[in-house]
């Protein structure tokens, strides 16, 4: 539908090796090259005429100075499907996408394996899944030294962007950061909480858990509410969009230290909320999720607003929900009214998928497609 197509995600999740794949015979220009960076940066018009068409151009953010020019390219031969572009999300990239390319570039999100691909793939369960993450070179190598690998993924790429989004002065004090927001995934985000903690102005903590999101290793969500704010808390929860990244971070390693660990539920939480991502992403599904609390601490994991009506989540690290498990659910409904919920489910690792008698549906996040659950 579109001259250009960006395809964007954070680091080592497979843009690159999944469109040379696709488009093998296309032309392939990585702009982490650093010459060839320079030229589609200095001399974009240069640049953009040299090139064989279609191609895919490789880390784009590394050039944003080139947007303005593509717009003038596909502008002279709006041809579909020319240019595919991949890049880690960062402040430039974005606002050259939207300022230049807007109406001739579509963006489509990724991330890691979704566990349904690695589960049918390896023939895994999802304990095994949470500690190795979803990053594809660990699973497609198994020569890989898991903990080796995310400490130089920490090195080579993470600092590396970050430092391209924003001035980090101290690496210590960002890797502190890091790991002080990891065993944070699942909860609340408090961000005076968290300056403290590192030893950091409240301001660099706000400006890290920005760039942390513009690279894509973090996402933020918002709290649900309609008109009744003084009965809602209003600051929102933090995730890492990769569970195996999130646990290394927080210092455990094997199954047995995770199942052990006090954040358990939080750390499975995250789990279940990046794989519902995934399959909005996979499925091209732009549906705004949220969470919902009351002053009385009444938590829905997930709601979905659609047509007027409302699908809620639950996620449980249990195998057998119990009726306790509906108190959310409830508290909810006696706000917005029975008659406005559509469906309500609960993911917990049960192995066989069923209702409660309230109707609730008990399922596992690796029987189950989130898209399917809200249409």
């Amino acid at each position: 539908m579109f001259p250009a197509i960006l395809l964007t995600g954070p680091r080592q999740v497979g843009k690159t090796s999944l469109l040379k794949r696709e488009f093998y015979s296309y032309d392939y220009i990585s702009l982490d090259i650093p010459s060839n960076a320079e030229l589609a940066e200095k001399n974009p018009d240069i640049f953009l005429r040299k090139l064989k068409k279609p191609t895919i151009l490789d880390e784009i953010q590394y050039a944003p100075s080139i947007f303005r020019q593509l717009k003038i390219e596909i502008d002279k031969n709006p041809k579909k499907s020319q240019y595919f572009l991949t890049g880690s999300q960062n402040f430039l990239m974005m606002q050259g996408i939207s300022e230049s390319l807007s109406g001739r570039c579509a963006i489509i999100n990724m991330l890691g394996l979704s566990s349904i691909e690695i589960k049918n793939k390896f023939k895994t369960d999802d304990l095994k899944i949470m500690i190795i993450g979803g990053y594809p070179e660990i699973w497609a190598n198994k020569t890989i030294d898991k903990q080796i690998w995310y400490s130089s993924y920490l090195v080579t790429y993470l600092e590396r962007d970050i430092r391209n989004i924003v001035n980090v002065g101290q690496l210590r004090d960002f890797e502190r950061f890091l790991r002080s927001t990891a065993i944070r995934t699942g909860q609340i985000l408090s961000y005076s909480d968290l300056a403290r903690d590192v030893g950091i102005a409240v301001s660099t903590a706000k400006q890290w858990i920005s760039a942390l999101k513009a690279s894509g290793q973090i996402l933020i969500l918002e709290p649900y509410h309609k008109n009744l704010g003084k009965r809602i808390v209003k600051s929102p929860k933090i995730y890492f969009t990769d569970i195996g990244l999130a646990l290394y971070l927080s210092g455990i390693e094997t199954i047995d230290q995770l199942l052990k660990s006090p954040l358990l539920g939080s750390f499975y939480e995250t789990f279940v909320i990046t794989e519902i991502i995934k399959s909005l992403y996979n499925n091209g599904k732009n549906i705004p999720i949220w969470f919902w609390r009351n002053q009385s601490q009444k938590e829905v994991d997930i709601v979905v607003e659609r047509g007027g009506l409302y699908y809620l989540f639950e996620i449980k690290f249990n195998s057998q929900p119990s009726d306790k498990d509906l108190s959310g659910f409830n508290a909810f409904k006696n706000m917005y009214g029975n008659e406005s919920v559509k469906r309500s489910t609960i993911y917990c690792r049960t192995d066989n998928d069923y209702y409660l008698e309230d109707k609730t549906y008990i399922t596992n996040i690796l029987n189950s497609d989130f898209t399917n659950l809200i249409s």
